[in-house]
């Protein structure tokens, strides 16, 4: 599907949302811009065309080893019948195993019937059974329920959904896609006979197969959502990481028509991410569409407040992307890749549900291609803000209009507040690494100095000198000598 980036705001032709094969059903970026229906038949095609080649090539070669094998046995005729017959029996078995494995490799795996022993030891015990969640317990008691009125179909419906439970679980091993092809291949079959051999009405069907998916998907969740065996998990913490790192896009950069300073418009952007965050708890596909289709409403009511008018499609697409990035919802795309693999493909393919779904596959593909001209800024511009180098100017206070939200312009006060203490704190740290270079320089330095002045005047220390004797030092009698005379003073 393709996107356009124009000046106005972000667009996307309503063509583009519709299967590419003309069909007039919503395509999807998962199934290459196909509808369910043309990818399964594309599907189809292309693996019945690959196991033709694959067995070409196989008889291709075992013909060539055949030829080989008779050429070798022309040439070593004249060696005894013993060797011989122990060629040709390891020859039997080495061709057995090889058709043995070409039979497996080319079976339908999908209509494969397991064998009867692994039945056995796959099967788990009547302990494990029991240990249900209370939500399964209560989605069977109203799976039987709803079936009472239906009498016959009611109970054939039950069996065939029981037996698909049984076959999933045999399928456990198996490939997420291979499982998926099982559960559609069942909703078409399931929604046919219905139609077909009990003459229920379209309605009636639909309503029949909105339970059934209940009832599998419910009991099958645990296995075959976000499974160890893809990569869907590595490419939620993608979608994640670039979400975030996201979080400066404001709603000027995408020609959002949303005026989050009405009260009301910012209540429905509020439900908006909600709904679409509790996607993530649903375990029914069906039901994590209906948090789609609220999240849409939203918008669209949204839009509406804001312009005083019905919100059109090029308003739509801009502000669903727009929440996504504000919600940056938990397993996205765990979530996407599980509608698209187990939900009733109907409701995919037509309806209010496929067009919401078709344009979070739009977002989606958007924000992970995201670039400065998408957003209608430089390449120097874009290149700051993902790395946080900056971010974009917010509205000054004084201009704001009189009636805007208090709450809001003290938010945005907040944010400046912060974003300016940021800059400071990142200035004093600077300033305190720079200090402290210098200091390490001057101390280095004058270390360096001294060591120089040692090294050119070296210090000699010399003995310490003896101290002068007095005159009588040696004289052991002075205290027999008398006193000294004293000057007297004569009146004359």
């Amino acid at each position: 599907m393709s996107l356009k980036s124009e000046r106005r705001g972000i667009h996307v032709d309503q063509s583009d949302l519709l299967c590419k094969k003309g069909c007039g059903y919503y395509g999807n970026p998962t199934w290459q811009g196909f509808c369910s229906k043309c990818w399964r038949e594309e599907y189809q095609k292309g693996r019945q065309k690959q196991i033709q080649e694959d067995r070409e090539l196989a008889e291709r070669l075992q013909r060539e080893e055949e030829e080989a094998y008779a050429s070798s046995q022309g040439a070593q005729g004249t060696q005894p019948s013993l060797t011989f017959s122990k060629f040709e029996e390891k020859k039997t078995n080495e061709k057995t195993r090889k058709v043995t494995t070409v039979k497996k490799f080319f079976s339908a795996s999908s209509r494969t019937v397991p064998k009867k022993e692994n039945q056995e030891t796959k099967a788990p015990s009547p302990s494990i059974n029991r240990q249900v969640s209370i939500e399964t317990e209560q989605v069977s008691k109203e799976f039987i329920e709803f079936l009472k009125p239906c009498q016959k179909a009611g109970h054939d419906v039950y069996k065939q959904c029981k037996i698909c439970l049984e076959a999933m679980q045999q399928k456990r091993e198996a490939s997420i896609e291979e499982q998926s092809e099982y559960v559609q291949d069942f909703y078409h079959n399931t929604a046919e006979k219905l139609q077909l051999r009990w003459k229920m009405p379209s309605e009636k069907v639909e309503d029949v197969m909105d339970h059934i998916e209940k009832f599998i998907m419910t009991r099958s969740y645990k296995h075959v959502f976000c499974p160890e065996t893809t990569d869907d998990e590595k490419k939620d913490l993608t979608v994640q990481r670039r979400i975030r790192a996201l979080h400066w896009v404001t709603s000027q950069m995408l020609c959002v028509p949303v005026n989050e300073d009405i009260p009301e418009v910012s209540d429905m952007v509020v439900k908006a991410i909600t709904d679409i965050i509790e996607m993530d708890s649903k375990r029914v596909p069906r039901d994590k569409l209906a948090c789609i289709t609220r999240c849409s409403k939203h918008i669209f009511n949204a839009i509406k407040i804001t312009k005083n008018e019905p919100a059109s499609a090029d308003d739509f697409l801009p502000t669903l992307i727009y929440i996504v990035l504000k919600a940056n919802p938990p397993r996205l795309q765990s979530n996407i890749q599980y509608i698209t693999r187990f939900c009733n493909p109907s409701r995919l393919m037509t309806g209010e549900d496929g067009y919401y779904f078709t344009n979070l596959c739009c977002a989606m593909a958007f924000i992970e291609k995201l670039d400065a001209q998408s957003l209608n800024l430089s390449q120097e511009e874009f290149d700051r803000y993902m790395s946080g180098q900056s971010s974009p100017k917010k509205q000054d206070a004084e201009n704001w209009p009189p009636d805007a939200c208090l709450g809001v312009k003290q938010m945005y006060k907040n944010l400046d507040l912060l974003s300016q203490l940021n800059e400071r704190q990142e200035r004093i740290v600077h300033e305190a690494r720079k200090l402290e270079k210098d200091l390490i320089d001057w101390t280095d330095g004058v270390t360096k100095e001294v060591q120089d002045i040692v090294e050119k005047y070296p210090l000699d220390i010399k003995p310490k000198p003896q101290p002068l004797a007095a005159i009588d030092s040696e004289n052991v009698e002075n205290d027999k000598l008398p006193p000294p005379l004293q000057p007297q003073v004569y009146a004359g």
